[in-house]
């Protein structure tokens, strides 16, 4: 048996093509990463100021023609660029079905549907949410460090909030079955969903003050529902921030995973948190 052993990490000609795509695309510590990541963003913001143009009727009247041009232009960048991004990682469904990679895919769609659904182009706003990779773009370590701590906070949360908002939902139509029974359809109450339209509005302190209650019986209710909402308001809150003292708080770093382009890594992390693969 000879010697000479075959290094597993010794790269192929289409591996390092992979490699370099992926150091551009994804990631923002060289030059050209860089380069790339901030012309995305001015791409961005252009597009999106060009949507919201042409909403305007005066400027869609003069310049409309010019602006669905500018926006096929975007739509095909985007596009392109979503397939280099989708070639560059070695987990390309992976990368797809990441919050990103959807998002990165809803930057493109309104546009082809607006070829059979007229006015759904506007929908093309989605793309600012793509201005979150500023975060990695400039190397804002404690900004990622922070939204990695709300969402896991989030996450972890998420059970006790269910069970918080099936709590409310059982009680707003509860308040709105009484304030049906109570106030009638006399007083605007012409039905249980509107009476629970109503416990809604008033349970979350919003008021719009289109219906409310006439009788004295129904104030009073009203009144009750109305101390009862800022309760209400607190528990989530109470919730979120119980989450958040508990959330280890390490550094995050910049790098992206090359197989599935996740984000969010701890700064020694060796291997992708998401799908394994070593970073």
């Amino acid at each position: 048996m000879s010697g000479a052993t075959t290094r597993p990490e010794q790269e192929t000609p289409d591996a390092r093509w992979r490699g370099r795509l992926h150091e551009v695309i994804y990631e923002a510590e060289t030059p050209a990463g860089r380069a790339f990541d901030v012309a995305l963003i001015w791409l961005i913001l252009l597009s999106v100021a060009a949507v919201m143009l042409e909403s305007v009727r005066s400027v869609r009247d003069e310049y409309g023609p010019l602006l669905r041009t500018v926006e096929w232009v975007f739509t095909v960048l985007f596009t392109v660029e979503y397939a280099l991004r989708l070639v560059g990682v070695r987990r390309p469904l992976a990368y797809a079905t990441s919050f990103f990679g959807v998002v990165d895919l809803l930057a493109v769609l309104p546009t082809f549907l607006g070829l059979f659904v007229p006015g759904s182009q506007y929908l093309l706003v989605v793309r600012v949410l793509r201005l979150l990779r500023i975060f990695r773009i400039f190397k804002l370590a404690e900004h990622l460090t922070e939204a990695d701590v709300l969402m896991r906070a989030l996450r972890a949360s998420r059970r006790k909030i269910s069970v918080f908002l099936l709590a409310v939902l059982t009680l707003v139509v509860i308040i709105g079955a009484l304030l049906y029974v109570v106030e009638g359809e006399e007083h605007g109450f012409t039905s249980i969903p509107i009476s629970i339209y109503w416990a809604v509005v008033t349970l979350t302190t919003v008021g719009y003050g289109d219906i409310s209650p006439q009788t004295p019986l129904g104030r009073t209710l009203a009144a009750a529902v109305m101390i009862i909402g800022y309760g209400i308001i607190a528990v989530p809150t109470g919730i979120v921030t119980a989450e958040l003292t508990q959330a280890a708080r390490k550094g995050v770093s910049t790098q992206a995973c090359p197989a599935c382009g996740a984000q969010g890594h701890d700064v020694d992390a060796a291997f992708c948190k998401y799908c394994g693969s070593r970073l």
